[in-house]
């Protein structure tokens, strides 16, 4: 049986998801968001390379991630990722080939620092 290593996941994470608070006309407000857990999630974080971007014909001033955590069943897509200061939003998610883990497709958000 391939089981998988948690050495592979040195990197901290923090996943965040909106809180569900509104304003007054019941819209949802943009900076409510929130940690899914207290603790910081063991995470292997990859960036693809510009050459990589140029070679795929994508917009080289989009920074992709792929973040690799082991398998939750609480992470959607359209929730966020902190990993230092960047901000990430998650456009997908796909299983690992073991099932012990899962692959966050990420795009960094321009401009977002904390």
């Amino acid at each position: 049986m391939n089981t998988f290593r948690a050495g592979t996941l040195r990197d901290r994470i923090h996943i965040l998801r909106r809180t569900g608070i509104k304003d007054e006309w019941g819209l949802p407000l943009p900076q409510a968001w929130e940690n899914l857990t207290s603790r910081a999630i063991a995470a292997d974080v990859r960036h693809n390379s510009g050459l990589n971007a140029i070679n795929a014909d994508a917009d080289v001033s989009v920074v992709r991630a792929s973040i690799r955590i082991r398998r939750r069943t609480d992470v959607d897509a359209g929730m966020r990722v902190l990993f230092g200061g960047p901000l990430y939003e998650i456009e997908a998610i796909y299983p690992g080939r073991n099932g012990e883990c899962i692959d966050l497709v990420c795009k960094r958000i321009p401009g977002h620092k904390t």
